[in-house]
């Protein structure tokens, strides 16, 4: 399958066999790939939290409106961010870099974040996004199913994962078998709609 084979294919399924098992390697792979999505000054904020305890994504399917994905998928993962990553040792993101651009990069990403909470929240939120949809169709690819989640009580779940305060959760994110073929999808909208030239 190539990438607009994947493209076409993935779609958003909410019914798993739960009786599927994704390999280690399959899961670890798709992380890998996550790794290479772009993220801002290549501070890779993004987070995922793999949530294997039955117990857990039990709690979280009640704060979900009892959305089997969340306990029937093989991988829930909860797709975070680190909104503290520009401070986090910036050197590290740029080591092996030549030093002039290691000497840029690193005075620069600071400045640029320092004192802005929106800007770090919206990056953090692109980063993890950007991501996530590395994963989704890297799974299509894999022959895995997804769906990214926006259904649940955020507060809860953060409690429930015990996700400290930089880091943000972004949405949850679902991989396994399916077990029914995903609704029609929805219509598209005109590309009139959609892409603009030059200015609004």
């Amino acid at each position: 399958m190539n990438v607009s084979q994947a493209i076409e294919h993935r779609r958003s399924v909410k019914h798993y066999d739960p009786t599927h098992n994704m390999p280690d390697a399959d899961l670890a792979r798709l992380i890998e790939l996550a790794q290479l999505a772009p993220s801002s000054f290549n501070i890779q904020n993004y987070r995922f939290v793999n949530v294997k305890d039955k117990e857990l994504r039990k709690q979280i399917r009640a704060a979900a409106w009892d959305q089997a994905q969340v306990t029937d998928a093989s991988v829930l993962l909860a797709v975070c961010a680190d909104i503290n990553a520009h401070k986090d040792n910036p050197a590290r993101y740029w080591q092996h870099a030549p030093k002039e651009v290691q000497d840029f990069m690193v005075s620069s990403v600071t400045p640029f974040y320092e004192g802005k909470p929106q800007l770090t929240r919206d990056e953090a939120i692109r980063s993890s996004a950007f991501a996530g949809m590395t994963i989704m169709l890297a799974a299509a690819e894999m022959g895995y199913e997804t769906g990214a989640m926006i259904g649940f009580d955020p507060v809860a779940v953060t409690k429930i994962l015990q996700i400290p305060d930089h880091i943000v959760l972004s949405y949850l994110l679902v991989i396994g078998k399916s077990t029914k073929v995903a609704w029609p999808r929805g219509e598209r909208l005109p590309r009139s709609e959609v892409l603009i030239q030059d200015h609004f």
